[in-house]
């Protein structure tokens, strides 16, 4: 498929009163078609049992949804995993918006069948500064890596990341409360052992409190302790 061919296709798929929806919800993107999350995964599967790397070294886009499929492809791409940690590498620097991050993110199938490789592909952006790369990290370690053999490095991961940028932030705070729906004991005690921000951490409880999968005896002491921050 042609990025022309692929470009018209999206064009016929797009639905205004979506576009509207999730305008309202991304801040900043003004070149959305509107295009259902379901029908894009749909291409990306087609497009990542085609000439994958192809597609993924197309830098010139119109649309939203075109970086969106990049995304998902690098998640449903069968290749060494050497090949695809090296096109995601270049991925990630076109990631500015939580929708692209986190669709990319929970796509990225390779995680689950190299978790050392792709864990040591993540320790690179540990340090950085730069908001969507810190919600990389974020976002993979909570949807790949909460696992009995990770838990421990994961909250310590969590606890060292940049949170100072709100999507950052926020994808921290998701990820402490999803780890604390898992491993309520190991989350619980890292958090105090070892205080984060208060912004993050008022947002971890917040997000905690709102989780229909924590216990109301934690969601009570959560109160408690959101009210003395």
């Amino acid at each position: 498929m042609t990025q022309i061919e692929l470009r018209s296709r999206l064009e016929e798929m797009a639905e205004n009163d979506y576009k509207e929806f999730s305008s309202s919800l991304i801040p900043g993107v003004e070149n959305m078609l509107g295009i259902r999350l379901p029908k894009l995964r749909t291409i990306a599967k087609e497009l990542a049992k085609e000439n994958w790397k192809e597609y993924l070294s197309w830098n010139e886009f119109l649309y939203f949804e075109e970086t969106m499929i990049q995304g998902m492809i690098l998640g449903y791409a069968k290749a060494p995993i050497e090949e695809i940690l090296d096109m995601t590498e270049q991925f990630i620097p076109r990631i500015h918006n939580w929708s692209v991050n986190d669709s990319f993110c929970t796509t990225f199938q390779s995680a689950s069948k190299y978790p050392k490789q792709v864990w040591e592909f993540l320790m690179r952006y540990q340090n950085s500064h730069q908001e969507f790369e810190v919600r990389v990290v974020a976002v993979m370690l909570m949807a790949h890596f909460l696992l009995p053999e990770y838990i421990e490095k994961v909250l310590q991961v969590l606890g060292h990341l940049d949170a100072k940028e709100y999507y950052a932030s926020m994808a921290i705070a998701w990820a402490y409360a999803t780890a604390w729906t898992k491993y309520p004991k190991e989350t619980k005690n890292y958090l105090q052992e070892h205080p984060i921000d208060s912004v993050t951490y008022r947002r971890t409880l917040q997000k905690c409190i709102e989780s229909r999968r924590i216990t109301e005896t934690d969601k009570e002491w959560m109160r408690k302790e959101r009210s003395r921050i």
